[in-house]
């Protein structure tokens, strides 16, 4: 049971972070069908920003809990220009293309992003300083420590605080409308160009926050730790059902419950044949059943056809 417990709470810390990554896919998706596969390279520059603005203020002697603050807002506002410049310059020229050239664009910019990580920050790993408490704390027969708590903790804040701006402020409103049909939408008043461009910024905005939460949680960054959460974050997407913000928050929970619990019993389940260094084959395990036996996801999709 102490196990079960355990592995439960690592699958919501992780599952957290990817819910936070899949909805800048998700909202993406559902504003202009694309799905933007550099998302993740925007965790990780998040990470590497952070790790940077940590590490220049390490001898400030500020606390530990104000240096994350201030590193995590520093990343989130590098994150959000970089967004806004890749959908101005790489996406919204080809908004009108064949699907495929939006799609192969992606993939080349998260290359590129890759790459020019690789170049500021070097391709060795750093470790990211231990900024808050790491005692862990007892809870029934487990153990979670204070940035795991945190992360809980702002993940929940940041998806309520998310639902209540789709659902309830005028921004929320036209993107539902440009999510339903853009060009009536624009007859309507609304400005497809600035609502796409904010769907970006806030999709980095979450990317960074997981970023910094990815490092604060396994203590290191590097120029490729995007790729695997974020295809994992995208597979939550598709789990949930691309399209749906509720959805990506519920696929990104369980793929993380799955991938945990799975990660815990591998070993009993096979004999000791597979250990726990291949919980990543649960995600894509999951996205091959997903997309055989329900492709819409969970709980469906709401992208409308286009006009």
């Amino acid at each position: 049971m102490d196990i079960f417990i355990q592995q439960l709470i690592n699958g919501l810390v992780l599952g957290s972070m990817y819910a936070l990554v899949a909805l800048g896919y998700t909202m993406v998706y559902g504003i202009v069908n694309l799905i933007n596969f550099a998302h993740g390279e925007v965790l990780m520059i998040g990470a590497l920003v952070s790790w940077t603005v940590v590490t220049a203020l390490g001898e400030s002697g500020l606390p530990g809990w104000l240096l994350l603050a201030i590193s995590l807002v520093v990343a989130m506002v590098a994150c959000m220009a970089l967004n806004y410049v890749i959908e101005k310059l790489a996406y919204r020229p080809l908004r009108n293309a064949p699907r495929l050239a939006p799609l192969i664009t992606a993939m080349g910019m998260s290359l590129l992003l890759q790459t020019l990580a690789m170049i500021i920050w070097k391709p060795d790993y750093k470790p990211y300083p231990i900024l808050l408490n790491d005692e862990p704390y007892e809870f029934m027969g487990a153990t979670i420590n204070l940035v795991q708590i945190l992360i809980l903790a702002v993940t929940a804040m940041t998806l309520a605080g998310l639902m209540a701006l789709i659902h309830g402020t005028k921004l929320g409103r036209a993107m539902r409308a440009t999510a339903e049909n853009p060009k009536v939408a624009q007859l309507m008043g609304v400005q497809p160009d600035k609502i796409i461009s904010a769907t970006f910024i806030i999709g980095a905005a979450l990317a960074a926050l997981a970023g910094v939460m990815w490092a604060a949680n396994y203590g290191s960054v590097q120029h490729t730790m995007g790729f695997l959460p974020g295809l994992k974050a995208f597979t939550a997407a598709v789990f949930g059902g691309i399209g749906n913000l509720a959805g990506a928050m519920v696929g990104g929970l369980l793929l993380g419950v799955i991938e945990a619990m799975g990660a815990g019993y591998i070993g009993e389940l096979t004999g000791d044949v597979l250990g726990s260094n291949y919980q990543d084959i649960f995600a894509f395990a999951v996205l091959i059943l997903v997309l055989t036996l329900r492709p819409q996801g969970l709980l469906g999709e709401r992208v409308a056809d286009r006009a």
